[in-house]
């Protein structure tokens, strides 16, 4: 994927406001690396990630995928690929592999993220710098396919019953403002 980072650089010093703020620096730096920040094996200190908070038709729950390796409720998203024209596309590509989602509203960048990846036989621990894109899914349909276990519409107001962590309840609690405010309506 070929990546304009004083764009990213600049989208992000635009878009990230809030608590979020506290990743911009982290963001910039990783933005300053040599080497191609977008490759999976980029792992020192970590790579760029793309993911996909999807509310439903109704904008009543958030899709959330088990995922199969690390055994966790989270929001579908994953590595960027060669082929991906931008990090939206890299976000809409892991929706429809992971739980068949096409044809979505998109609302953006509207949160970014910092979290450990794991040691795994092959990988070293590291960090992926999650760029995160909100969208709208025009079907209730999930399916279950590549890296998940499972995939759910969760209630807004049922996520800490799925015990998903801070990084997918905090942008969560920021859709549910927005859907509130009506800020992510069409």
């Amino acid at each position: 994927m070929k990546l304009d980072r004083g764009a990213l650089r600049d989208r992000l010093s635009d878009t990230i406001i809030g608590t979020d703020r506290v990743y911009l620096g982290d963001f910039v730096a990783l933005l300053d690396l040599p080497g191609d920040i977008t490759a999976a094996d980029h792992y020192r200190p970590g790579h760029l990630t793309a993911s996909g908070f999807v509310v439903s038709p109704d904008q009543t729950s958030v899709a959330l995928v088990h995922h199969r390796k690390l055994h966790r409720w989270l929001q579908p998203g994953g590595h960027l690929e060669v082929g991906d024209a931008d990090l939206e596309a890299a976000a809409r590509r892991e929706l429809a592999e992971e739980i068949g989602l096409t044809g979505l509203t998109s609302f953006g960048i509207f949160d970014v993220d910092i979290h450990t990846f794991p040691a795994r036989r092959d990988t070293p621990e590291h960090l992926h710098f999650d760029i995160r894109f909100a969208f709208q899914s025009p079907t209730f349909e999930l399916l279950v396919l590549e890296g998940v276990n499972d995939a759910r519409w969760v209630a807004l107001q049922e996520m800490e019953e799925y015990e998903v962590d801070e990084s997918v309840l905090r942008p969560v609690g920021k859709l549910g403002e927005q859907l509130l405010s009506g800020s992510t309506r069409e």
